[in-house]
């Protein structure tokens, strides 16, 4: 891995099935999306290639993150049960790209950065339980830096935490 890549992989309890739907369903996706007590009370997904999704995470009552904060992205790529390649960028409650420093954030930080997230079922378990392993990829994170980049893979840990949960109480 280069210093401008994040690669998180994570194992779910959950058949390959559930862990898609949690990308691709609205609804399942509100159940999971954001850091650590943060909500997803808006998700509009148009799942296909060239489609776009907007959705929104909340941040915790009474602290500087009582807000939402939006993303967008177009879909590039779609390969069902095994990969989603995406576009990701920061977006007002209308769907229009804005830059980081909307929110506060460093001007550094890229207008739209390229996402994969891959699905893999892990075969011959014992009891034949069903596994996925899944593993989100940003292929450049350049302007995304030093305490960003520390805060962008805890977020993304800390959904992805909330995702594992959600999935194997299915």
């Amino acid at each position: 891995m280069n210093k401008n890549e994040l690669l998180i992989t994570r194992i779910f309890d959950a058949t390959v099935e559930t862990v898609w739907k949690a990308w691709t369903d609205a609804e399942t996706f509100k159940q999971w999306w954001g850091p650590k007590d943060f909500t997803c009370p808006s998700a509009k997904i148009d799942f296909r290639v060239g489609g776009k999704y907007l959705v929104a995470m909340h941040g915790p009552a009474g602290t500087e993150f009582d807000k939402d904060f939006w993303s967008t992205g177009t879909y590039r790529e779609i390969d069902p049960m095994k990969k989603i390649a995406v576009t990701d960028s920061f977006a007002d409650e209308k769907g229009n790209i804005v830059s980081a420093a909307h929110y506060g954030m460093s001007h550094t930080f890229p207008m739209e950065s390229n996402v994969e997230i891959s699905f893999e079922e892990q075969a011959g378990l014992p009891g034949g339980a069903s596994k996925t392993k899944m593993t989100l990829y940003y292929p450049d994170t350049s302007g995304i830096e030093g305490k960003m980049l520390k805060n962008m893979k805890e977020g993304w840990n800390q959904s992805l935490d909330k995702l594992a949960s959600f999935a194997e109480a299915l």
